[in-house]
């Protein structure tokens, strides 16, 4: 995982984006903030799981159907699987030693 700050890449009202092997900070005091950095960890063993493009595939699927069932860009964010899996998990900074494989689908 590769930390680059530069806000000028993560989408406003987002405090980072992780795109494999990169994640892109709003905010370079998020380096030292080791609940965010789990939380984009979460994100990174995601993507590797499902090979990368089909991750942002899915995603974005998923994204668009939320946001048709719930009408609300936020609600639609918060209620993507991977994001779940991520925010559930995130204080528990030992998750993912102990995560088990595809994990992410106990949230779908």
């Amino acid at each position: 995982m590769i930390l680059i700050v530069f806000k000028y890449f993560t989408p406003r009202g987002f405090r980072g984006l992780t795109f494999y092997p990169f994640v892109f900070l709003a905010d370079k005091d998020d380096k030292l903030n080791e609940v965010f950095i789990n939380h984009e960890r979460i994100h990174i063993r995601q993507q590797l799981e499902l090979l990368i493009v089909p991750f942002y595939l899915w995603y974005i699927t998923e994204y668009l159907f939320r946001l048709l069932q719930y009408g609300d860009r936020k609600k639609a964010y918060y209620s993507i699987s991977f994001e779940k899996e991520a925010y559930t998990n995130e204080k528990d900074l030992a998750y993912l030693k102990s995560r088990s494989f595809w994990r992410f689908f106990r949230y779908v």
